[in-house]
């Protein structure tokens, strides 16, 4: 079988590396049209010195362009607040949707957790870029004890925030925290994102603690380690910084819960694979490359069905 002709909304930092690495790394997905509203984007103009369509009048171009019809998979990764309305006219022409942004219109996916779930929904959401680096860790510690809080801190370069990522800021620690929540697992969450303005750019880096009903030190770091190798399978730059720092606590919630665990301190950096922007972007790279993985299953599943 040939591959899937995909769709992706938005020709900046995210859709254009999203572009490199469907066009250069996938079996399953072909880049057949890629739409901006900036006609002298570089995204559209390194779509078209590949061949591949393009279109500056934004959805409306995509729904007139003749190849269209034959859309597998749709990737929105414009804003939160764009995908409001590109989901209404996608879902009632029937595409499957992998949405990039915060909008969460569909459930939370992150590939190593929930990706099953994610098949069953014509509008799927990659969390946040801070979501898909962290959402696995606070799972690996739930499979192991109950999670009774769980906070993470995103520290991601200035420079690899565009105006995108900029416009999403305040949905990223609502979406991210409700992330942790329902996809992690964790009983309470909270995200904290942190603009790194260093320069020369350092790379994405993110702690995780967590809260966590269990003394099992050593099974706590094994179902980490073996998260963190199923992240790899699609993002090779994912790594633990260090082996996980453990402490014995005992913490008084709002609501009066006095609970006695562990708190789990877990360190990680993500470099990206450069398929666009460079190496330092590692918060575009895991968005994208997650969301690759996600739209790749969708295309495979319905190939199955077919």
């Amino acid at each position: 079988m040939g591959k899937t002709p995909a769709a992706i909304i938005g020709s900046g930092n995210i859709g254009t590396d999203l572009l490199e690495k469907m066009r250069r790394r996938s079996t399953v997905l072909d880049p057949a049209v890629l739409v901006g509203i900036d006609k002298d984007s570089d995204g559209l103009r390194r779509a078209q010195s590949h061949g591949i369509r393009t279109t500056h009048r934004g959805i409306e171009g995509l729904f007139d362009d003749e190849a269209f019809a034959d859309i597998g998979v749709v990737f929105d990764a414009t804003s939160a607040k764009a995908h409001l309305h590109h989901a209404k006219l996608l879902q009632a022409r029937g595409k499957k949707v992998v949405d990039l942004t915060p909008a969460a219109v569909g459930p939370y996916v992150v590939p190593v957790a929930n990706l099953d779930e994610g098949l069953g929904h014509d509008n799927v959401n990659m969390v946040t870029c801070g979501g898909q680096a962290t959402i696995p860790i606070v799972k690996a510690m739930s499979d192991i004890g109950t999670v009774h809080y769980a906070e993470i801190v995103a520290s991601i370069a200035s420079r690899s925030a565009g105006p995108g990522t900029r416009a999403n800021i305040d949905e990223f620690t609502v979406t991210t925290a409700r992330g942790l929540e329902q996809v992690g697992g964790a009983k309470k969450g909270k995200a904290i994102i942190v603009l790194n303005p260093a320069e020369p750019p350092l790379i994405m880096r993110d702690t995780v603690y967590g809260l966590v009903e269990s003394d099992d030190e050593a099974a706590l770091t094994a179902s980490i380690r073996a998260m963190v190798e199923r992240v790899q399978g699609y993002v090779p730059g994912y790594r633990l910084k260090q082996d996980p720092v453990y402490e014995r606590v005992e913490q008084r919630f709002d609501d009066g819960r006095v609970v006695a665990g562990t708190k789990v301190s877990v360190f990680l950096e993500v470099e990206g694979a450069g398929d666009y922007l460079p190496p330092y972007a590692g918060n575009l790279d895991i968005m994208t490359s997650a969301a690759l993985k996600m739209g790749e299953e969708i295309a495979i599943a319905q190939g199955s069905q077919a």
